[in-house]
């Protein structure tokens, strides 16, 4: 199954790139499943994890081609890590520190994980390199609206504290965004 959907993450994903990068975007939800697996050994769970911006970021792909492909629960992982991009950015990103807070399943937040840990991580490389600049690459360009979001995140992942996982991204968000 995983197999399956590495190929058809990287089909959907076809001629995209990391945001500001040359950088073929397949490789973030490569990484994504590497944290995820190293967390649980749960196939689907590192499935999903694999295809989890399809919905959001491949718009010849639906809900349906996916739960043919994989299935009711893949499908629904998957779907869980999407964001309504007819909402604004703060919307958006309020709406997903809400979900984690509140409504998502331990599953879920594991995902979310290791979505947000390979986002920060290649946030803090960058911004190392780069500095400010890094903000100009994205949708939001206002730190301080990325601090709240990065930050927020923190209490809906705070359930899996065991995890190095959930420490790493605590430390990046504080070398990113200072205390």
């Amino acid at each position: 199954m995983f197999e399956e959907a590495v190929i058809f993450a990287t089909k959907a994903h076809a001629g995209q790139k990391r945001k500001g990068t040359d950088i073929p975007f397949i490789i973030h939800p490569l990484e994504v499943a590497s944290i995820v697996a190293a967390m649980t050994h749960d196939e689907q769970m590192i499935t999903a994890a694999v295809l989890h911006d399809v919905l959001e970021d491949c718009s010849h792909i639906s809900r349906n081609d996916i739960l043919q492909a994989f299935g009711k629960r893949v499908t629904a992982l998957v779907a869980q890590e999407s964001e309504d991009k007819s909402k604004s950015w703060v919307e958006r990103k309020g709406r997903t520190i809400e979900f984690l807070k509140k409504e998502a399943s331990r599953n879920a937040k594991i995902i979310a994980l290791g979505d947000k840990l390979a986002n920060i991580r290649s946030m803090a490389r960058d911004y190392e390199e780069i500095g400010d600049e890094l903000w100009n690459r994205f949708n939001m360009k206002d730190k301080d609206m990325q601090a709240w979001y990065y930050r927020g995140l923190i209490a809906g992942f705070e359930e899996l504290k065991e995890y190095r996982e959930y420490r790493e991204y605590c430390d990046l968000v504080r070398q990113v965004f200072g205390e």
